[in-house]
């Protein structure tokens, strides 16, 4: 295969992945619009499409026809870099993410983990660079919060990584699905050895994405937006766009680090064709995790700063190190068998 029908195939494969990912961003805005207003017993958006449907585009559309306002004392160039700084890694980071056993990823490299570690944690600059760059106290206590809170979880978030990583010995995401592979389904997988891991990941997840009740960087009740409290149009769409793309990829993660991945959970019980591995059982398993931190928005009220600071250090990071040795126990004693 020559240059121009690898350079092709690349591209090919870059757009298939980021293009669904960009609408199921709309989609995933009309959906939290929907979960939030039946829960408050609304209707949500249901005008513009049918059920609503166009809602998310209409808004996309409003934004980038939008004047973009700059602040007066502002820095120019790291206040139109910061939106950038953000969007890029939330939509990098996809390179390594495997959609199923046939091998559809862009790029199945064994430092799959480690690339995913080393990409979110660069969005924290954006969010700072934008807080600094408004020349605004409301935008930039909003950063500062949010990068504390940021750094704090990624240590709880690569803590609980580790243990997985033990128990797969692989930092390639089709390797750790495939340690999950075997026995009976569910019950195999690596949320059970490690629930107390799975929680910490699942939770300092929603606090990595700034999301209720860890949104105390965007408080709107205490700071009016933070960060991007001076940031409109096509400026602010970057920042919305990185927000639910990194949602979404939590979810991913969650499904294929612990649950699985595209592993059917009934695999080993001979159920015929809901036995069989496939890309679907992957969507399905993202799909109740991407709801289920829309439930978390709707029914939990934000926490204190002191709050989520304290349970990040005085609880998940101690959590996390005594259950590093645990998951070693487990892989030397053969508790958990790779591959089966």
């Amino acid at each position: 295969m020559n240059d121009a029908l690898i350079f092709g195939w690349t591209l090919g494969k870059i757009i298939a992945i980021a293009v669904p990912v960009i609408i199921a961003v709309a989609m995933y805005v009309w959906w939290e619009r929907k979960v939030i207003g039946w829960m408050h017993v609304r209707m949500g958006p249901n005008k513009i499409g049918p059920f609503g449907l166009l809602q998310a585009f209409a808004d996309v559309v409003k934004l980038l026809i939008k004047e973009v306002i700059v602040p007066t004392n502002a820095n120019r160039f790291l206040y139109f870099t910061a939106p950038l700084l953000s969007v890029i890694p939330a939509l990098a980071v996809w390179a390594v993410i495997p959609f199923n056993g046939g091998g559809f990823v862009l790029a199945n490299v064994n430092a799959g983990v480690l690339y995913v570690l080393a990409m979110s944690s660069l969005g924290v600059y954006g969010i700072i660079l934008a807080g600094w760059a408004s020349n605004s106290r409301y935008a930039l206590l909003g950063s500062m919060r949010s990068a504390a809170q940021m750094i704090s979880y990624e240590i709880c978030i690569g803590m609980a990584l580790v243990t997985v990583l033990v128990l797969a010995g692989s930092l390639n995401f089709t390797a750790i699905v495939e340690a999950q592979a075997g026995g009976k389904g569910l019950f195999d997988w690596f949320w059970l050895p490690l629930l107390p891991m799975f929680l910490v990941f699942y939770i300092s997840g929603v606090a990595e994405t700034n999301r209720l009740p860890f949104d105390v960087a965007e408080g709107e009740s205490e700071i009016v937006a933070g960060f991007h409290v001076e940031y409109s149009g096509s400026a602010f769409a970057l920042f919305f766009l990185a927000e639910y793309a990194n949602m979404i990829l939590m979810s991913f993660l969650v499904s294929i680090l612990f649950m699985g991945g595209w592993l059917s959970p009934f695999q080993g019980w001979h159920f015929g064709w809901f036995s069989q591995p496939g890309w679907w059982w992957l969507f399905l398993k993202f799909f109740v995790f991407a709801t289920s931190l829309l439930w978390l928005r709707a029914t939990f009220p934000r926490y204190r700063y002191d709050q989520i600071m304290r349970l990040g250090w005085k609880v998940f990071i101690p959590i996390s190190i005594a259950w590093i040795f645990v998951a070693g126990i487990f892989r030397f004693f053969g508790v958990v068998t790779i591959g089966h």
